[in-house]
C-alpha cells in the first residue's frame, strides 16, 4: 500500500519536466514551474514507505531538485564577466580510426552551441571559454576572437582523455584566478537538459554562475552522437540526474564527515 502510494506520487510528477519545456526558459520562480503541492504530496507518500518522517523531510527538497527542477538561476549580462560554454556529444570521426586516438568530430549540437554564443558576445563582448567542439565553429562560422579553447587531454601516446563537465569548469577556474579583478562572474552556455547542471558545477568550482536571461539554449537532440546517452531526452535525463546524485553523495560525505 505504501509502495504503492510512494508510485503513484512520482508517477503523477513525472509530466511536470516535460511541461516545464514547453514553458518560458526564462522562469527563475520555482513556485511557477512544478504543480502546487507536489513537495507536500511527495513528503507524505515517502514519509509513509519509509516510516520515517524526518528523513522524509531531508530528502523531498534534493528529489524536487534533481528530478523536477530543470532551469537555472538566470542573470542579465551587464552583470557577467566571462562565458563558458559547455559541449554535449559530438559525431563518428569522418575518417574513422582508433576512437581513443583520433577526435570525433563537434556535431550539430556544438554547432547550434556556438551559435548561441554568438549571439550572446552580439549583445556582450567579454571573453569566451568554450569547450574545444564549440570552439572549432566560434572560428570556422563565425571567426570570433577571445575565445580560449577547452582542449581534451592527449597523452604522449596520443591516447586522447576527454573532460567531464567538472573537468571543464576546472579549467576555466585555472585559467581565471590570477586574474587582478578576481574570476568574475560566468555566463553559463550549456544544452537545455545539461544546462542546469553546468550552471551547478561552475559554481561548485568556486565560480559565481548564472544562465543568461532572455537567450534559450539548445534543445535539440542529435540521434547519430557519438555519445550514446546524449541521443534522446530520455535517456539522457537518466544519465543527468545520475551525475546529479553522485554530486550530491560525495558533498553530504564531506559536510557529515569532513575528517573522513
Amino acid at each position: 500500500m505504501h509502495r504503492r502510494s510512494f508510485t503513484a506520487a512520482l508517477t503523477a510528477s513525472l509530466a511536470v519536466p516535460a511541461l516545464a519545456a514547453a514553458a518560458p526558459a526564462a522562469a527563475d520562480e520555482k513556485s511557477g514551474r512544478t504543480a502546487p503541492g507536489l513537495a507536500a504530496h511527495m513528503r507524505t507518500a515517502l514519509t509513509r514507505e519509509l516510516d520515517d518522517r524526518t528523513t522524509a523531510r531531508a530528502l523531498t527538497p534534493d528529489l524536487m531538485d534533481v528530478g523536477f527542477d530543470w532551469h537555472p538561476e538566470t542573470a542579465p549580462l551587464h552583470r557577467v564577466d566571462f562565458v563558458i560554454a559547455y559541449g554535449f556529444g559530438n559525431r563518428p570521426a569522418v575518417g574513422g580510426g582508433d576512437p581513443a586516438k583520433t577526435l570525433p568530430e563537434p556535431g550539430p549540437v556544438n554547432e547550434a552551441l556556438a551559435d548561441t554564443v554568438a549571439r550572446i558576445r552580439a549583445d556582450r563582448d567579454i571573453p569566451v571559454y568554450a569547450q574545444w567542439e564549440i570552439a572549432r565553429f566560434l572560428d570556422s562560422k563565425h571567426h570570433m576572437d577571445g575565445v580560449t579553447s577547452i582542449e581534451p587531454v592527449i597523452a604522449e601516446d596520443g591516447t586522447i582523455t576527454y573532460l567531464s563537465t567538472d573537468g571543464v569548469a576546472a579549467q576555466v577556474a585555472d585559467a581565471r584566478k590570477d586574474l587582478p579583478g578576481g574570476v568574475g562572474t560566468a555566463c553559463v552556455v550549456g544544452f537545455r537538459d545539461h544546462h542546469k547542471r553546468c550552471v551547478q558545477t561552475t559554481r561548485a568550482l568556486g565560480m559565481a554562475a548564472f544562465a543568461p536571461r532572455g537567450f534559450a539554449m539548445p534543445h535539440t537532440y542529435d540521434r547519430d552522437s557519438g555519445q550514446p546517452w546524449t541521443r534522446n531526452r530520455e535517456l539522457y535525463l537518466v544519465h543527468d540526474m545520475a551525475a546529479q546524485w553522485q554530486f550530491l553523495r560525495a558533498k553530504m560525505i564531506a559536510e557529515a564527515y569532513p575528517n573522513g
